[in-house]
């Protein structure tokens, strides 16, 4: 999994402004703090299924930025994103459940019309991306 550095921006009477110095044109908004992190996840992936990702620079290569200093300078910010690359690659996994968890995650499966491996899946991702 990869990290990109964010720069988020706020003004007075404005949403949040998030730009990604690693990612020139990649942008995302959001009116509150806690959704920052969700939005800045979906901007990096719909710009990913058009572009090779690059490997993100460090946090050091970034502080180093005059561009960056001066930002923060201003007042914006740093947070990292987490980025989880979409493979084709299928790889199968062995893991252990307590019997009633097993079935409840089964009947939440069912109900969104998928597969179990699609459900964990999906859960796994929402948790890594909001934290």
């Amino acid at each position: 999994m990869k990290h990109f550095i964010a720069l988020v921006h706020k003004e007075k009477d404005s949403a949040y402004g998030v730009t990604f110095p690693d990612l020139p044109g990649v942008f995302s908004a959001a009116d509150r703090e806690e959704d920052l992190t969700v939005n800045a996840v979906e901007a990096i992936r719909l710009w990913a299924e058009d572009q090779p990702v690059p490997v993100p620079s460090s946090h050091g290569d970034i502080m180093r930025r005059q561009d960056i200093r001066g930002e923060l300078a201003a007042g914006a910010f740093l947070m990292r994103v987490p980025f989880i690359e979409d493979s084709t690659r299928i790889v199968r996994a062995n893991v252990t459940f307590e019997k009633g968890m097993l079935d409840a995650i089964d009947v939440a499966a069912r109900e969104r019309g998928l597969t179990r491996s699609a459900f964990l899946a999906s859960c796994a991702r929402k948790e890594i991306e909001a934290a």
